[in-house]
């Protein structure tokens, strides 16, 4: 729009110009204002018009960007008002006094004085003509009576002396009544006699008034202005006519000759015809202009209103040209600044100009640029910090530890994962609260604080003392135990001055190692049932031989009551003996168990087979198995995963009996099924897992935190290494086994993960 606008007002502005160059010049000449003023005037009224659309255009974009709110549109309205009114209001202005001034100056030139002064002139020229035409009638009346004197045929002779002697005399003619040639006398052979006679309104004022006498010719306006009859035909030089009646002559035979009438033409004084020739042409031109004088004020009205009108149409459109290219730079600088506001930080249009605004918006293009590196130079800063705290919360809330920021006093500001998965707690509900204030966490919160201050007491004592962090073994009591006994959590715990917001904190990491407590006495009970098997067992067979033989010695000496006490004490050894040789066994089964043959097998055909042993025979509905179809072949010791399975399904049959009355009836479900993971090398992956669930009481909370070690039971009798053993065997297999309560429901059930499949399963 901007671009067509341009083009418009310089073709436009040079059309105009013409045009009104044109349409002046026109006012001064009449036969090209007569011919071309209307088309001038049209043409400048089409450009005028087509303006006005320009403009009408324009303002309606103006205001429905006003309307819309859009931004610069405010600063372009007042630079349009502004322009428009410098543009238009002098203009204004001009016209009116123009107008005044061409009405005053039309009436003044029409005034009285100058009427009257051109009409005496013309009277003035009128009575010399007179003059002059009553001399020639004079000379004619004295030839007339010539003629009538002489005898008839002279009158050419006369009429020759006369165009003679007569200064400017063009011929003499003698007419009869009707107008007709009798007699002619001329000063020159040129030219046209019969184009001289006179007319019938000529012979008509003769015969009534006894002569007629007019100046005639120079054109044919003369004869109006003069008040004189028009020629025959139109003569280029000003002359007198004259004709009067020659006297009725008697002829010597006493007959009468018919009427006949004298013609003088004679050219007018030079002096006296040009002089009147100018005086007519001003008060021809006077009387057309006056008439005129009306038409001659619209049109100079119409010519300057239309002049007006293409002013300002041409200065409204200026002024959206000049608006437009003064507020380009600053509209530039006024959106390349709210757009940094905004954050946009993008080049602006520059605009290509020398003077002050291109280079500021060149200038502000070079600063927007600037902070735009600034802002992406911290960008890739705060990118790479967010990179690197994100890898460092990944690899935090990924910690097998839990891991702690305190403040100076103790409150809990930030933790991982971990640290709820440890310590059982809901993370959102301990941040903020001092740590051994927290429910359940008093002694281990008490115990940091014990360290840390430890920590400044060593610090204060010697600077060689001094330690950048402590580690202490905190037990730590589970949550929702019944008993505390035996079911602590056992952490391994490291503390260190850390530098937070608004001053320094702790950092405490800390590690649950109550499985490693619990294979540290797993492998110790081995090492006891190692020195049982060996220490106890080996006096255990003479202390029962030595039993055996008293009772023999001694039962036919003694007193039958005594007899009787005797073989009672020797069965109490006897027995007793027994039972610690089958105690010995088990630990030594259990310290010493052979190392698993593992071979390719059918997990579902070895459940199967041991299955029939509970249910086939003794009508056992209790037992329910759900066997995987298609299950994967494992790496297996078929011996060793038989007693696994024997021991489970014993304990879950022992965990039935202790079913109160009106209980649900017992169920024992044994579930085989394939587990598809991915690998750490992002690998598919296939393990087999075996569950055996009941719907008994399920684990009493401090056996399930220690039910793989032995001597850990809730049964009256037995070792409690049942399940330590499977643990082991399960382990040796690359296996991974976990007990667990039901939530929803009673009763609790064993998971057992075999990893190890066979090849041929691994290739399927």
């Amino acid at each position: 729009m901007k671009t067509a606008l341009r083009y418009f007002a310089v073709v436009g502005g040079a059309i105009v110009s013409i045009l009104l160059f044109l349409l002046a010049s026109a006012s001064d000449n009449s036969g090209f204002f007569d011919r071309y003023y209307g088309w001038l005037l049209g043409l400048n009224a089409a450009v005028a018009a087509a303006l006005l659309l320009l403009v009408v255009v324009s303002l309606f974009r103006l205001y429905s960007r006003y309307k819309a709110g859009k931004f610069g549109s405010k600063l372009m309205t007042r630079l349009v008002l502004l322009f428009a009114a410098i543009g238009v209001l002098p203009g204004l202005v001009i016209f009116l006094v123009s107008v005044q001034f061409v009405s005053h100056s039309i009436e003044s030139w029409f005034n009285v004085p100058v009427e009257e002064a051109l009409e005496s002139g013309i009277n003035l020229s009128r009575a010399g003509l007179d003059r002059a035409v009553s001399e020639l009638s004079v000379t004619a009346g004295r030839t007339a009576q010539e003629l009538a004197d002489q005898p008839f045929g002279s009158e050419r002779a006369i009429l020759a002396t006369l165009v003679k002697n007569e200064a400017g005399m063009q011929n003499a003619i003698i007419i009869d009544a009707e107008g007709g040639l009798v007699v002619s006398a001329r000063a020159s052979r040129s030219g046209n006699l019969s184009a001289d006679l006179p007319t019938r309104d000529m012979m008509a004022k003769v015969k009534k008034d006894a002569l007629y006498g007019a100046p005639e010719g120079g054109n044919e306006l003369h004869s109006d202005l003069v008040s004189a009859p028009v020629t025959p035909e139109p003569v280029n030089q000003l002359r007198l006519r004259v004709v009067i009646p020659v006297p009725d002559h008697v002829q010597p035979n006493g007959t009468h000759l018919a009427p006949r009438y004298l013609q003088l033409i004679q050219l007018a004084p030079s002096q006296l015809a040009a002089d009147g020739e100018t005086i007519r042409r001003a008060y021809a031109d006077y009387k057309e202009r006056f008439d005129a004088r009306g038409g001659l004020r619209k049109m100079y009205v119409v010519t300057l209103t239309l002049t007006l009108l293409l002013a300002v149409f041409g200065a409204i459109a200026a002024a959206f040209l000049i608006a437009s290219d003064l507020a380009q730079p600053l509209l530039l600088l006024a959106e390349g600044t709210r757009a940094v506001a905004e954050g946009d930080l993008s080049p602006r249009p520059i605009v290509a100009t020398s003077d002050e605004l291109g280079t500021l918006t060149q200038s502000f293009n070079t600063m927007t640029r600037q902070l735009s590196d600034a802002r992406s130079a911290v960008e890739r800063n705060r990118s790479a910090l967010q990179n690197a705290k994100a890898h460092l919360e990944s690899v935090l809330a990924n910690m097998s530890a839990g891991v702690m920021v305190l403040d100076h006093e103790f409150h809990l500001i930030s933790c991982n994962d971990s640290v709820e998965r440890i310590l059982q707690q809901a993370g959102v509900t301990m941040i903020g609260q001092k740590l051994d204030e927290i429910e359940g966490l008093q002694e281990f919160g008490a115990a940091i604080v014990a360290a840390f201050a430890a920590q400044n007491a060593q610090s204060a004592a010697g600077r060689n003392l001094a330690r950048l962090h402590w580690q202490r073994q905190i037990e730590v009591p589970r949550r929702n135990a019944s008993s505390v006994e035996d079911n602590d959590l056992t952490l391994l715990t490291r503390g260190s001055r850390l530098p937070v917001e608004g001053g320094s904190g702790y950092l405490v990491v800390f590690d649950d190692i109550s499985d490693v407590i619990s294979a540290q006495r797993s492998i110790a009970w081995g090492e006891v049932a190692r020195r049982l098997a060996h220490e106890i067992k080996n006096p255990l067979t003479p202390i029962q031989l030595s039993a055996e033989r008293m009772q023999m010695k001694l039962e036919d000496k003694l007193m039958p009551a005594d007899v009787e006490l005797l073989n009672k004490g020797t069965a109490t050894i006897v027995n007793q003996v027994a039972a610690m040789k089958r105690m010995v066994d088990d630990f030594r089964d259990y310290a010493k168990t052979p190392p698993a043959v593992l071979e390719s097998l059918d997990l579902n055909a070895l459940v199967d087979e041991i299955l029939h042993l509970y249910i086939s025979g003794e009508g056992n509905d209790i037992i329910h198995p759900q066997l995987a179809p298609g299950l994967p072949l494992v790496m297996g010791d078929p011996t060793q995963l038989r007693q696994v399975i024997h021991n489970l399904l014993q304990n879950a049959q022992d965990a039935m009996a202790e079913l109160p009355d009106g209980a649900p009836q017992a169920r024992i479900d044994v579930i085989t099924e394939a587990i598809h993971y991915q690998g750490a090398d992002g690998s598919s992956r296939t393990a087999v897992r075996l569950a055996i669930s009941d719907n008994g009481p399920g684990f009493a909370p401090k056996i399930l935190a220690r039910a793989f070690e032995p001597y850990v039971t809730s049964k009256a009798r037995g070792t409690g290494l049942g399940l330590a053993m499977v643990k082991k065997i399960i382990e040796e297999h690359g296996g991974r086994i976990d007990i667990q309560n039901h939530v929803d429901r009673s009763g609790a059930s064993v998971l057992i993960l075999l990893l190890k499949l066979a090849p041929a399963s691994q290739n399927s």
